[in-house]
């Protein structure tokens, strides 16, 4: 029966539930064996495939014109009318799989993930997801929407995070409020999408028999290998000792700059006084380079990425009505990776591509996997992906190697790099403990005036450094633009677990390019086969909460620094 199922996503784009349904009645009517269950299995994945690209691809043009009113009508009419029923159909079916006891021995790691779904899941939540997907698409509206007046033209408010680069102080102080004036416009906007949020989490938590939403998350996210605590272990080594490297280093820009103060406008301010690194004049310029870099750190890597250029599965440039936010996708019937993102001419935007590319190289390590199940992989060792991508791509950022700067350029792109690498753990770690403090303590965090307040705590206690003065309110108010709040509940720990990793295989890649590469890319190789601490030792790491960990990984990073800094 499965040999029906459409080959193309888009013939079964506005198919109704009762076209889904006899596939999934036929899975669910076969009594599971020993001998049957490997057919079982692989049929079953046929049709998550393609339920998967067609829900995926249903969100993504929705982020790519926030204006397509055809495009947000067919997600809504997926979400409501077709998704409950697969969510609940895949609950049975795992069931099904879980009761037979004949899983085979290569789904038993991804095992876990099934069982730990089968805890949570329950009909009751089925609406209140569709709901939540409702106002994440409302959130991203509101984001897609702002458009600031500068220099007599209306542009998109990303435009101006380019400004903050500036050298002339009084432009990024001006491009800073400027942003903040338009963003608080939205502030009743979103408190109301944020309230809403915030109750229908706690009550996903509470029909599945959950005290809270972060225990929720944690069984929802797969996270078998560490526990809310470590976590905000994690937090308090930040605090410890990337808080002070960060003080340090901005410190060291507020002298070299001869401020008596830092604010929130000089965070990106270079401390030569140059212009902000501009690397491409366009965005086929921007990918073609990228190109030719992972065409030098590797061949298959590059050939890979080829694949993304010809098929366009790049969607980079930031214009109206696009979505915030970078990230890649997975279109699973494909079996293509998509990546998207903002690009607006800086130098990070090459940062952001080598991250999205590493995630797409992940994507195709995995494809020679049996099942989907084994295709899971933790986003704790994802990220490592992405972030280790970032720093192996350091010896071929030259123009002599394809890359695009000439010597002294590239080492100030390190230098940026690194500098970012020390400023963003205390930003993971203010997002981290913001969560874990808003689903712990939900009667308060209901009221956006104490989640003000909180997170203005918390931004003193992570960023010092920063005077604040005159301007609280935008302070206290800027956790409204962290898209992960309200797209991505309690992902960001994977983004510190990730990055001392990814030192990890940068400091091995130091040490010997060719081997650190090798054990990166058989890491990826292994999806979801093998448990979270047994993925880091594969590609030739740690996974670490601790302040000890964290503070090699700092070291050698400001050992770094001072080795670029002189070398420009």
């Amino acid at each position: 029966m499965f040999d029906t199922l459409p080959t193309h996503y888009q013939d079964a784009f506005d198919w109704d539930w009762e076209q889904w349904h006899p596939y999934f009645e036929t899975l669910n009517n076969t009594v599971v064996t020993e001998d049957n269950v490997v057919r079982w299995l692989q049929d079953c994945d046929t049709l998550k495939r393609l339920v998967y690209e067609v829900r995926t691809r249903l969100y993504v043009a929705t982020n790519v014109d926030t204006t397509d009113d055809d495009a947000d009508a067919r997600l809504k009419n997926f979400m409501r009318k077709v998704n409950p029923h697969v969510q609940q159909q895949f609950s049975m079916l795992d069931k099904k799989l879980v009761a037979s006891g004949a899983a085979p021995d290569a789904i038993k790691v991804p095992l876990r993930n099934i069982e730990a779904s089968l805890k949570i899941f329950t009909d009751d939540n089925l609406a209140l997801q569709t709901r939540l997907s409702e106002l994440q698409t409302a959130y991203n509206k509101l984001s897609g929407a702002r458009t600031v007046e500068w220099e007599g033209e209306d542009v998109p408010i990303a435009q101006l995070r380019k400004v903050l680069q500036s050298p002339d102080r009084d432009l990024r102080k001006k491009a800073f409020f400027t942003m903040n004036e338009r963003l608080r416009q939205d502030r009743e906007a979103v408190n109301t999408i944020w309230e809403e949020m915030v109750d229908l989490r706690q009550q996903l938590a509470t029909n599945a028999g959950l005290d809270n939403y972060r225990q929720y998350a944690w069984l929802n996210k797969n996270r078998h290998d560490y526990s809310p605590e470590e976590a905000l272990e994690f937090t308090e080594a930040v605090a410890e000792v990337a808080v002070p490297a960060d003080t340090r280093r901005m410190e060291k820009i507020r002298t070299a700059l001869a401020y008596d103060t830092f604010y929130a406008w000089d965070t990106n301010a270079n401390p030569d006084g140059a212009e902000p690194l501009k690397a491409y004049d366009e965005i086929e310029e921007l990918i073609e380079t990228t190109a030719s870099i992972f065409q030098q750190i590797d061949p298959d890597l590059g050939a890979q990425f080829g694949i993304m250029q010809a098929e366009g599965l790049l969607d980079l440039d930031n214009r109206k009505g696009k979505a915030p936010g970078g990230y890649m996708t997975y279109f699973a019937q494909a079996e293509r990776p998509f990546i998207f993102m903002n690009a607006t001419g800086l130098a990070g935007d090459i940062t952001v591509l080598l991250h999205e590319g590493g995630h797409a190289f992940h994507g195709f390590a995995t494809q020679h996997v049996e099942f989907t199940a084994q295709r899971d992989v933790p986003s704790e060792f994802a990220e490592v992906a992405a972030m280790a991508m970032e720093l192996l791509a350091f010896p071929y950022l030259t123009k002599d190697k394809g890359g695009f700067f000439d010597d002294a350029d590239a080492a100030r792109y390190k230098i940026d790099h690194l500098n970012r690498i020390i400023r963003l753990l205390p930003s993971i770690a203010m997002i981290v403990e913001f969560q874990h403090w808003v689903y712990t303590h939900l009667d308060a965090a209901r009221n956006t005036e104490n989640c003000d307040n909180k997170w203005f705590a918390i931004h003193q206690k992570y960023r010092p450094h920063i005077d604040i003065t005159g301007y609280e309110d935008d302070i206290a108010g800027s956790w409204r633009q962290v898209i992960h709040l309200f797209s991505y509940p309690f992902y960001y720990i994977e983004y510190g677990l990730a990055q001392l990793g990814a030192i990890q295989v940068w400091a091995n890649a130091k040490e010997n390019q060719a081997t650190a590469l090798a054990a990166y890319r058989e890491a990826l190789a292994l999806g979801g086969t093998v448990t979270l601490p047994e993925l880091y030792a594969a590609a030739g790491a740690k996974l670490a909460f601790d302040a000890e960990t964290m503070g090699a990984a700092i070291a050698l990073v400001e050992v770094s620094l001072k080795e670029f800094e002189t070398s420009q």
